[in-house]
């Protein structure tokens, strides 16, 4: 079950809305916690989904935005095999965990990577877009690296003896 899309103030100034780069631009952050059940494994967790709503600053404010404020809808992956941003497509490429592999999908008998972005929609009968990837053994295997790496590192307890 999917808890309510909020908005999310700075926990450290308690602002709403955010100045970019350029001040007359900013954005809101927007949360939402979802189930996710994973199909093969039929594990049950609680994720965190985030985005941003970008606009001028001015119509952020008006829009009257307020810290823990609940709005209708979801907040849905986007995933494509073309980038979202054409000035730095690599922002959003979709990386296997810690292990810094970036997801492969099949574009009809083409390998692509894939791009991933969350989105809010304000509506609720959205679903999310995936792509299954296809290099799923090489990710399973620079998992099973990091994992035999973080086996032989000796703890703190191991250095006193």
């Amino acid at each position: 079950m999917e808890s309510k899309v909020k908005v999310v103030a700075d926990p450290t100034t308690n602002a709403v809305v955010h100045v970019s780069n350029n001040d007359q631009f900013g954005y809101i952050r927007l949360e939402q916690v979802r189930t996710v059940i994973d199909e093969k494994t039929q594990f049950l967790k609680r994720k965190v989904f985030s985005t941003l709503i970008h606009g001028e600053i001015d119509a952020l404010r008006a829009a009257g935005y307020y810290a823990g404020q609940e709005l209708p809808g979801n907040i849905l992956i986007e995933e494509s095999f073309l980038p979202f941003n054409s000035k730095n497509p690599e922002r959003d490429l979709k990386i296997a965990g810690s292990t810094g592999i970036v997801c492969i999908g099949d574009d009809n008998g083409t390998l692509k990577p894939i791009y991933r972005r969350n989105v809010y929609s304000p509506s609720s009968k959205k679903e999310d877009n995936t792509i299954d990837h296809v290099n799923k053994e090489e990710i399973k295997a620079a998992f099973a690296a990091q994992s035999a790496v973080k086996a032989m590192t000796p703890n703190t307890d191991f250095d006193k003896i």
